[in-house]
């Protein structure tokens, strides 16, 4: 005769076992699904049940960067607020959360996302390299404000001014020269910002540059100037005084 209570632990042992898989996959497809549709709720629900927030999906893409990339505005929330989600994820391109949502100019999940310690400063490409690019003046203030470092080289020495001056709007390139970007720089191509906006035939991007190298010359030339002067001294100045 069978004795139950030995035998109900491994049944429903087997019994979870065998569910298990299939919760898992039903899982899987639901939350994915939910971040394509923007979902929030679904998203906050599974998430509250267990499902992994690092989850990726069949591309190797971890659902925070999906949602970002969809966009999914409400999920991208729900992922960034919840505490289990990892903020410094990488996709095949070396690129953060932070450097899509600098990207897309959304300033409000990049304060959530420096608030959870999203690196400011990663190496190679960074946000403020594609914050510039955008053109996207308040994230390329607030990444500043946060010890972004302006004149960050990529892998090939390009620099955020360089992006902005190709591809960023007038406003973005002249709060960079303003706030102390470096015009002289070249690149591994042997390009300064300058050669960027002129390639990308950028007219306003190209005349501020070249007004910036105007500025930077011409202080240069007071400075030179001011040392000139502070060096050398009248014979009046220079004679030894009598004692009379």
């Amino acid at each position: 005769m069978w004795n139950f209570k030995k035998v109900k632990k491994p049944v429903v042992l087997i019994g979870f076992l065998l569910i298990s898989p299939l919760s898992f996959a039903g899982a899987y497809d639901d939350f994915f699904r939910a971040i394509m549709g923007d979902d929030a709720r679904s998203v906050q629900t599974l998430l509250q049940r267990g499902f992994d927030a690092n989850t990726v999906n069949p591309d190797g893409l971890p659902a925070l960067m999906l949602a970002l990339r969809v966009p999914a505005p409400k999920v991208a929330d729900v992922l960034i607020r919840w505490p289990q989600t990892q903020v410094e994820v990488r996709n095949a391109q070396d690129e953060s959360p932070l450097m899509l949502a600098a990207l897309r100019g959304q300033l409000d999940w990049v304060k959530k996302l420096v608030d959870r310690d999203a690196d400011v400063n990663k190496t190679g490409w960074t946000p403020l390299h594609y914050a510039a690019t955008g053109g996207h003046v308040p994230v390329i203030e607030y990444l500043l404000e946060h010890s972004a470092y302006i004149d960050a080289e990529s892998p090939n020495g390009t620099t955020p001014l360089m992006m902005a001056a190709m591809y960023g709007s007038p406003e973005a390139v002249k709060h960079l020269i303003q706030a102390g970007a470096d015009l002289q720089i070249k690149n591994g191509g042997n390009m300064t910002a300058l050669d960027f906006a002129q390639r990308g035939s950028r007219p306003n991007n190209i005349e501020l540059m070249q007004e910036g190298l105007r500025r930077e010359a011409d202080r240069d030339a007071r400075k030179k100037a001011a040392a000139a002067a502070s060096s050398q001294t009248s014979p009046a100045q220079a004679a030894p005084s009598s004692g009379r």
